[in-house]
């Protein structure tokens, strides 16, 4: 009995070693021709560091006094269709769960701003004072690039991106300075020492992004690349009808990271 035991043992590990072999060798073929159709998959893994901002920076805000990154994670991946017989040009189609998002400092005078009283009741005039700011969007972006490959180790790729909200924060507080209501020459209610009243525009943030991405992909080994790609967003993350901040905002981020190339 305890010999036919170890027999169907055996014979249940021959079959499952049997049946992991088969199905590395359907993998590998399957890799072998989509090389043979000039198609490339690679798994992406990598962090967004950057921050939002108006560009050029408006005469309200004298200056930044504080910025943080904050930690923005991007995983995703990319499909790679090598044209012509040399494959040195090509397209990328890739898909991304991003967090973009940053903290920032900054002293301002008449700065376009509402804010929540005490009782919970909204302020809206002109700031002059410290404003802080915390960002953080999540999104699903969706690039679509061209890629030229210099040597087998080193592609460049460049091209628009579209991006969706998922979920987003853009919140923070002001303090030391002075709310002029209405206008530059409203009543003015003062917020000094530990005073302070906060804000929150996170309903106003655009669902929509799109933009410009360019960057460069190294192979550091057979499967292992390096890459550094530089994202501009080109529309304002607020919404058309949003009207306190009376300057549009644009996403700018790099990421760098790694990826696994098939």
């Amino acid at each position: 009995m305890k010999t036919k035991n170890i027999i169907l043992l055996l014979l249940l590990l021959a079959a499952a070693t049997l049946n992991t072999l088969q199905a590395q060798e359907d993998r590998n073929r399957g890799i072998i021709q989509s090389a043979l159709y000039g198609l490339e998959y690679e798994v992406r893994a990598g962090f967004n560091i950057g921050g939002t901002s108006p560009l050029p920076l408006p005469k309200e805000i004298r200056a930044l006094t504080g910025y943080s990154p904050n930690i923005n994670i991007a995983i995703g991946g990319d499909i790679t269709k090598w044209l012509g017989r040399q494959e040195e040009w090509g397209i990328v189609l890739g898909l991304r769960l991003e967090t973009k998002g940053m903290e920032a400092e900054a002293r301002t005078k008449n700065y376009s701003m509402e804010i929540i009283g005490d009782g919970g009741e909204r302020m809206s005039g002109r700031w002059t004072g410290k404003v802080k700011t915390k960002f953080r969007a999540s999104y699903f972006s969706i690039p679509l690039l061209a890629a030229w490959k210099a040597n087998e180790r080193l592609r460049v790729t460049a091209g628009p991106y579209v991006s969706f909200l998922t979920s987003g924060d853009f919140s923070g507080h002001v303090f030391d300075g002075y709310l002029r209501e209405g206008d530059p020459t409203g009543n003015k209610v003062t917020f000094s020492g530990e005073s302070i009243a906060p804000y929150d525009f996170s309903d106003d943030l655009r669902t929509f992004q799109w933009g410009v991405q360019a960057g460069v992909s190294w192979r550091a080994f057979r499967h292992l690349n390096v890459h550094a790609d530089l994202q501009w967003g080109l529309n304002d993350i607020f919404q058309k009808d949003f009207q306190t901040i009376t300057f549009a905002m644009y996403p700018i981020y790099l990421n760098v990271g790694f990826g696994y190339a098939f």
